[in-house]
């Protein structure tokens, strides 16, 4: 646990230049409390302590402005820049470095009746951005290193390595090495 904790921290301080502290991240970063309240009420939920982890849920999304079900699939060294308005959906799944910037909803889209348990919200690989505002809809699958421009709205999967953009959204390829990806390079070009 305390590992986590200083990964969490160092991925917070790694990812916005105006943390200053350990100690300023540990106590204002509202998308890193939510983050730790997720992993408490997804265990409750993977244990089948359902309603006190929705009820939970609800409690952090009223104090951090930030809603992730607890059924949501979270990896290591996730980020929220910000945090305020961002909704992770009960089937999404997040790989490990993924970060998301304010106002982002992972939804779903599927018909009316559809069973319970049903994949109906997006995935993203490891190492996907998302800008802020942008919408990422359905059961569908973003690719490992890619970014999803601000306000787009993705309906559509993206290989890795794509910049997806627009509403609705575009793909179109970035120039990004693995050899990067491993370094945690962030500095991505795309041809147009």
């Amino acid at each position: 646990m305390l590992r986590t904790l200083k990964e969490d921290l160092a991925t917070a301080r790694a990812h916005d230049p105006a943390a200053r502290s350990d100690l300023e991240v540990f106590l204002a970063y509202s998308g890193l409390h939510a983050i730790w309240m997720y992993r408490l009420t997804h265990r409750l939920w993977t244990a089948g302590i359902r309603l006190p982890a929705r009820l939970l849920s609800q409690l952090v999304r009223f104090l951090t402005g930030i809603e992730i079900h607890p059924g949501a699939q979270i990896g290591r060294r996730f980020f929220i820049d910000h945090g305020m308005g961002v909704v992770i959906g009960e089937t999404a799944v997040v790989g490990d470095d993924v970060m998301l910037y304010h106002g982002v909803t992972l939804g779903g889209k599927a018909p009316r009746n559809t069973p319970a348990g049903t994949k109906r919200h997006p995935t993203l690989e490891d190492g996907v951005t998302v800008g802020a505002g942008a919408k990422v809809l359905g059961d569908i699958t973003i690719g490992a290193w890619s970014a999803v421009g601000a306000n787009a709205v993705v309906t559509k999967p993206a290989p890795p390595h794509s910049l997806v953009v627009g509403v609705p959204a575009t793909v179109k390829p970035l120039s990004h090495t693995a050899a990067d990806a491993a370094r945690g390079i962030h500095d991505w070009h795309w041809h147009i």
